[in-house]
């Protein structure tokens, strides 16, 4: 059973699972003193991408609201978005805190679902410029791959990529600042605003870092927008193209 310790520290609420109105989990006022004899443990999913920190003070929410029914539980899971991977993620905490958990419920399995630091930095999504417009003022820089269809979550939540050797601002005026436009037919197609350190030309490389994991299981091909090729850069700077996409995708997607 999926419950809700009502605190999460993942600030935009669209992420956020413990928001008001959540569907994800029952909260504790909602749980009957007897649980179901088919219940045999709690899942809690309430991090994105957080450190040993944030699990340290959602702990001490999700023992205070559930902790009465843990004899009733062979088993407890803490979800995913436990960046374990990360330089600086306290690993020492996460074991001193589990080892202390295991001490006062020495029959409950304990379960993490790592699933982000699995996947972390494992790769970009590279475009080019193909042109670059100018309208009142604002520059855009049109690549050849698409918000909407390759990076949604940059439009949904907003996520704001990292680009190699640009700065996302809020501010609208500057040197080498442009927007990044995608190659869909979509008006607001685009994300504001980057300070790159240099002039974009017609060609070269932008580059969204870290990318891949998202790009791979959330890309789309909204009227006819291919998915990005998949390739491989080997440490001798050898590219390998593991899988293509064309039209073809798209077609037998709606055969």
């Amino acid at each position: 059973m999926r419950v809700n310790p009502e605190y999460s520290e993942v600030e935009t609420l669209l992420y956020n699972p413990c928001a008001p109105g959540t569907r994800f989990g029952i909260s504790a006022d909602h749980l009957p003193e007897q649980l179901p004899a088919d219940i045999e443990g709690f899942h809690c999913h309430c991090h994105c991408e957080s450190g040993a920190d944030v699990f340290q003070r959602t702990l001490v929410h999700i023992e205070e609201k559930f902790s009465r029914w843990f004899p009733q539980l062979k088993w407890i899971n803490f979800g995913g978005g436990h960046l374990m991977t990360r330089k600086d993620y306290d690993v020492d905490l996460l074991i001193s805190m589990m080892q202390q958990f295991h001490q006062r419920y020495p029959w409950l399995k304990v379960i993490l679902e790592p699933g982000s630091a699995f996947a972390w930095q494992t790769g970009p999504l590279v475009s080019h410029v193909v042109d670059v417009v100018e309208d009142q003022g604002i520059r855009t820089a049109i690549l050849d791959v698409s918000f909407t269809c390759h990076m949604p979550d940059c439009l949904e939540m907003p996520y704001y990529p990292d680009v190699r050797h640009a700065e996302h601002v809020e501010e609208q005026n500057g040197q080498y600042l442009y927007r990044l436009g995608g190659n869909s037919c979509l008006s607001g197609d685009f994300m504001s605003s980057w300070q790159f350190d240099h002039e974009l030309q017609v060609g070269e490389e932008v580059i969204f870092e870290d990318m891949i994991h998202y790009t791979t299981v959330k890309t789309n091909t909204f009227n006819g927008i291919s998915h990005p090729a998949i390739g491989m850069l080997h440490e001798d700077g050898k590219l390998e193209i593991l899988k293509r996409f064309g039209y073809e995708d798209y077609r037998n997607r709606m055969d």
